[in-house]
């Protein structure tokens, strides 16, 4: 199956960065959302992100008109009807997500793939809300997914394996390097990276460090680009105590809930999205 046009359901930061990494490869892309006030959000967050890439030298001006204008902002669903291939990118809430297949599966073209970017919950259980002939996956990218690599791609019970391969084949189009992995709970990528960081909070619980020397062990250590509670706050404490939640209860007390994460959850301070998370941060 040839893959011309893309569909991203949510436009928040996930959701528009997903749509950028297609917009960027060629891709006619449409960026939906609830409204069109948060598609244009959207679409303002990829404008932003890609003058990032003018300032460093990596992109002209020019280069980025034409990328953005791959890129259809919409609060409408069924501007994605004809779409190959649509990525929903929405909150990690089983029925937010159920609700949303539910209605793709009416709009869309019979052919259309349906792939969800869930972190931690169950694609056979996701797939259940649309037709037993849709073809759906799950495709959870890594944040910030126009800079990231990985793609962690999981087939439900019922997903064919026509529906993998051309999945593996447009993720590695646009530069992606995806891997199988089992339909449990977290999959691969969450479950090494939730341990790493609820460890990284016991040693600050215990007092062992501060949360910027962690991030110095982890920049002038162990060779990462970021240090783990740079990279939390970026991914937003509400989301992080979440995907917490689901790992605890699937497997119990290596993944229990960081006492931190759930007050700063509490206090509003959910990391760069909010202004404040473990460091402070200029709106």
């Amino acid at each position: 199956m040839e893959m011309k046009k893309i569909g991203v359901l949510g436009a928040g930061m996930m959701g528009s960065e997903i749509a950028l990494c297609f917009a960027m490869n060629g891709y006619e892309t449409v960026l939906t959302d609830v409204n069109q006030e948060l598609a244009n959000k959207g679409k303002e967050k990829q404008s932003a992100a890609l003058d990032r890439r003018i300032a460093k030298g990596k992109m002209t001006e020019d280069q980025k008109e034409q990328i953005l204008g791959r890129v259809s902002a919409s609060g409408n669903v069924a501007d994605m009807a004809d779409c190959d291939l649509i990525v929903e990118a929405v909150l990690e809430s089983l029925d937010i997500k159920t609700n949303a297949y539910k209605h793709m599966d009416m709009v869309c073209k019979p052919e259309t793939i349906i792939a969800s970017n869930t972190s931690s919950i169950s694609i056979t259980k996701l797939a259940a809300a649309v037709g037993p002939d849709r073809a759906f996956i799950g495709t959870h990218f890594n944040s910030p997914a126009s800079i990231m690599k990985l793609v962690e791609v999981i087939p439900g019970l019922q997903t064919r394996e026509e529906t993998v391969d051309t999945v593996f084949e447009v993720l590695r189009s646009i530069g992606k390097e995806p891997v199988r992995v089992k339909d449990v709970v977290g999959f691969a990528l969450n479950r090494m990276f939730h341990v790493f960081y609820l460890e990284a909070c016991r040693l600050v619980e215990e007092g062992v460090c501060s949360v910027e020397d962690v991030d110095k062990i982890c920049l002038y250590g162990l060779g990462h680009p970021m240090g783990i509670f740079k990279l939390i706050d970026q991914t937003g404490h509400d989301l992080n105590m979440n995907v917490d939640e689901i790992l605890f209860s699937a497997y119990g007390e290596r993944f229990r809930p960081s006492p931190q994460i759930q007050r700063l959850r509490d206090a509003g301070r959910l990391g760069r999205k909010s202004g404040a998370g473990f460091y402070e941060y200029n709106k």
